[in-house]
């Protein structure tokens, strides 16, 4: 290892890199923003990638729509290996790496778009993508006089970049892409896994084609219907409301001016940004018990569903794999022996149109508790609940064990990242060899 004294590095950790490392401004191994939308485009519809598609690595939809009606800010064309990073708000990790891609397909000008030359591209996107080169970027935008947190190009065209050899570069990637196909592999299987459990859902509490006594779908088979509040259901079934049924928490913020509540705290804690995650697995932050007491949150038990109710994830819902209170823009209702949360949290999602209805507010829209408490459900006899559970509960128990075994692999690779990015650990090139 060797000092780079005379170079200037964005990142403290990168001042010491392996002696046959090469230093580069990104500008010299890649460029920035090449391609633009213009009257000479070739194609009549475009295939749109906005910020809010783009998650951690992942582009979760495009949307194909004609060139002339195409929002304004739709202007940046991408070629495969591009790098795309949002210049707003960085801290969301609204980043990915374009694999492969369509040729009419184009981006937001919110996204920075980096085409690697004399690079590898995906050891440039992992690169881009460290913690702290993200903490650097949040920093940089945080101390910006626009509407929104947002950093100038040009920080990332002068990003001094270490790398080593190409052959080093595609091997450190391939053992980091390796682990970010797994992780997606499980999320793939995940929402097929929550695909079936809610297809269960609907079919037995919207459709009522439960099993009778006979095996044989309800309704359909001639099974006898009422009515109630929410239309027709089958006899012997009843309607009640959230607030009347369950318990439901409403959080709250301990003081932030007091430094006491936020160190060395042991109680996990939550705002309504994480219940935009599939699963909630790690806390926002850490409370202390004398914050616990101060404050207006309450601890919840594992498997309680969480609603946001106001903010950018107004209307999301997730579910609490641990122990954790929350914030005021989160209530959370808490499952019982009647009404599991296999059932509570489908059945909130089914009906959160009529939830999103409630909401009031001007710039910032929100609704309350008293709405969620408000929401009318239906209560199924205790022998069909039980039913139910037994063929949802395993897929539910296999979407957490997915989940956990997730967050494992995006540690283990979180860790290797940031040795392999700064020479630590080096990757043994005549193993990569083997066949």
């Amino acid at each position: 290892m060797n000092s780079e004294a005379d170079t200037t590095f964005t990142l403290p950790e990168l001042r010491l890199i392996p002696h046959d490392w090469k230093v580069s401004r990104l500008r010299d191994v890649a460029g920035i923003n090449e391609l633009t939308l213009r009257n000479d485009f070739p194609f009549r519809t475009i295939e749109y990638i906005d910020i809010d598609s783009v998650e951690e690595g992942i582009i979760k939809n495009s949307k194909e729509m004609e060139v002339n009606k195409a929002p304004t800010r739709a202007r940046r064309l991408l070629r495969s290996g591009d790098i795309i990073i949002s210049t707003v708000r960085p801290n969301l990790k609204h980043y990915a790496r374009i694999k492969v891609i369509k040729r009419n397909s184009v981006c937001s000008t919110g996204f920075l778009v980096v085409t690697p030359k004399t690079i590898d591209s995906a050891f440039l996107y992992y690169f881009l993508t460290l913690q702290s080169y993200t903490d650097f970027l949040s920093a940089i935008a945080a101390g910006q006089t626009s509407a929104y947190p947002s950093f100038n190009p040009n920080v990332v065209e002068n990003t001094n970049v270490p790398f080593p050899p190409i052959s080093e570069q595609q091997a450190i990637a391939k053992i980091l892409s390796d682990l970010d196909e797994k992780i997606e592999l499980n999320n793939q299987m995940n929402k097929t896994l929550e695909d079936i459990a809610q297809v269960i859902f609907k079919r037995w509490f919207i459709d009522f084609e439960f099993p009778n006594e006979n095996g044989e779908p309800y309704k359909s088979s001639g099974g006898e219907m009422v009515e109630s509040e929410l239309g027709m259901i089958p006899k012997g079934w009843g309607v009640s409301t959230i607030g009347k049924s369950l318990q439901t928490f409403l959080g709250g913020t301990p003081s932030t001016k007091n430094k006491n509540y936020w160190t060395n705290g042991s109680i996990p804690w939550i705002n309504s940004g994480k219940v935009n995650e599939f699963r909630i697995l790690e806390p926002t932050a850490y409370i202390t018990e004398e914050a616990l007491k101060n404050s207006a949150t309450k601890i919840m038990p594992k498997k309680t569903t969480v609603i946001a109710i106001t903010g950018a994830t107004l209307g999301k819902v997730s579910i609490i794999e641990k122990e954790m209170c929350a914030n005021q823009s989160v209530v959370g209702i808490i499952e019982n022996k009647i009404l599991p949360s296999e059932f509570i949290y489908f059945w909130i999602k089914a009906h959160m149109k009529k939830l999103m209805s409630e909401q009031t507010g001007g710039a910032q829209q929100h609704i309350n508790k008293e709405n969620v408490n408000s929401l009318e459900i239906l209560i199924p006899p205790l022998q069909i609940i039980e039913k139910y559970i037994i063929n949802v509960r395993p897929i539910f128990d296999e979407i957490s064990n997915k989940c956990f075994e997730n967050l494992t692999l995006s540690k283990i690779r979180d860790d290797l990242l940031s040795k392999f990015m700064t020479g630590k650990i080096r990757v043994p090139l005549e193993e990569q060899n083997v066949q």
